[in-house]
């Protein structure tokens, strides 16, 4: 079952003495945390409101109603920070990390099951997903050559490995 709040980010320190926040934002980019009116801390159970945020580096500053000052601010170090899945329209083969942790990894060809898809890495081409196996984890470069199919309501990845990933082929 999908989570309705998903973890967004996580706020590492302030930003000058006005309540602004450092936030080091889990997406595939700062602009997608500056693009909510609400955020949430406490699993979705605490909601928040968005008075301004911005990136800055790889970082986005945060500014929330109520947070005036660096004291208010500091008290919020170190939480995380969530939205709700319906705050968000995703495009087609687009998926939350989130979803696509403890899908089944079948061979797109013949149906054998390699693992389960336990993590994913940004890298600057492409992402990798992690794959547990029974040998231990294999590194899936996530390219249209490879993932030939991702079902997250199915619980299912479907790949075409290239050689030498799951075996000891050239």
């Amino acid at each position: 079952m999908k989570k309705q709040y998903l973890e967004v980010g996580k706020v590492t320190g302030t930003h000058g003495i006005r309540g602004e926040l450092r936030v080091q934002p889990w997406a595939n980019d700062p602009d997608f945390l500056c693009g909510f009116d609400t955020l949430y801390f406490k699993k979705g159970e605490e909601a928040v409101t968005v008075e301004g945020a911005r990136p800055h580096k790889t970082m986005v500053l945060l500014k929330l109603k109520g947070i005036d000052d660096i004291n208010a601010a500091q008290v919020l170090r170190e939480r995380v920070l969530y939205i709700n899945r319906a705050d968000v329209t995703l495009a087609p083969g687009e998926y939350f990390f989130q979803d696509l942790q403890g899908l089944r990894v079948e061979d797109a060809d013949c149906g054998k099951v390699y693992g389960e898809l336990t993590d994913v890495s940004r890298t600057g081409a492409n992402d990798v997903y992690h794959v547990k196996t029974g040998n231990g984890e294999v590194l899936i470069p996530a390219i249209p050559d490879v993932i030939i199919h991702t079902d997250v309501e199915g619980g299912v990845m479907r790949i075409r490995p290239i050689k030498g990933l799951f075996d000891d082929a050239d």
